[in-house]
């Protein structure tokens, strides 16, 4: 018996090596990377009961299988993801429609880019807004924190009281459904997706022609993780996998090229 017990520890010890061999071999060495996101910001991120679902919750598990590695998404609001990828210690990034800024790279470091967008303007119909100069006398809704907030203090003046911040762009398209506001301006994908869900509230989106800018997947400062989901970002770019992704929560097709050829 103790023989039998000692030839059968032996070979289990012989399994357990090579599983993690193997494990090591997959590119995590069993670490789970932990990813944060804001779930409040549909087609791209949302929650569907206890899940996080969108475009980013699919486009990090396609680059995280072509990567081999395992990982979490957790729903965490968005100025908490910031802050807990800035510290870097229970979270190793953030993937929540989170373009890259100068401003953001002087506390971050960011993946290569990979969904290109632009602010829009979500008003009234009949409003008669049609650049971001014909916001500067109106009152404006924005969530904090965002490029869209940047734009708008830009054109309207930082202290300005009419420039109205919220922690969502819920809680934005809410105070313009109440009349508090004339216009919110947020990403395009996120006005479409508020368009597309409520067709009977008399709104339309104007594009006043603001620059484009590029998502990327948010780290903290000198990841190990760049050097590992880059490769693996353009892949995914460069397969059917992105525009079966991109047609399934924007509902057209991609210009992978503008992406690929984005700093």
């Amino acid at each position: 018996m103790k023989k039998w017990s000692f030839l059968a520890l032996a070979a289990l010890l012989v399994v357990a090596i090579s599983a993690c061999g193997k494990k090591e071999e997959g590119g995590s060495g069993g670490k789970v990377y932990k990813f944060a996101t804001d779930a409040a910001y549909s087609p791209m991120e949302l929650m569907d009961k206890d899940k996080v679902v969108g475009f980013d919750a699919d486009f990090l598990d396609a680059v995280m299988k072509e990567a081999g590695l395992e990982y979490t998404l957790t729903n965490t609001g968005w100025t908490q993801m910031l802050e807990f990828v800035k510290q870097g210690t229970e979270y190793d990034g953030g993937i929540s429609s989170i373009s890259i800024t100068d401003d953001r790279k002087q506390s971050y470091d960011y993946t290569s880019p990979y969904f290109e967008s632009r602010n829009m303007i979500l008003a009234k119909k009949g409003s008669g807004l049609k650049t971001g100069e014909d916001l500067k006398d109106k009152k404006v809704a924005v969530q904090e924190g965002t490029t869209a907030n940047d734009i708008m203090e830009g054109i309207m003046g930082k202290d300005n009281s009419n420039l109205k911040r919220f922690e969502s762009n819920t809680l934005a398209f809410v105070e313009l459904d109440k009349g508090g506001v004339d216009a919110v301006v947020a990403d395009i994908a996120i006005v479409g997706e508020y368009l597309k869900q409520n067709p009977d509230k008399n709104l339309e989106a104007v594009d006043p022609n603001f620059p484009s800018e590029f998502y990327g997947i948010l780290l903290p400062k000198n990841s190990e993780l760049k050097a590992k989901l880059d490769p693996a970002i353009k892949k995914v770019l460069e397969s059917d996998k992105y525009k079966e992704i991109y047609r399934k929560w924007i509902g057209n097709e991609p210009n992978v090229e503008n992406i690929l050829n984005a700093k």
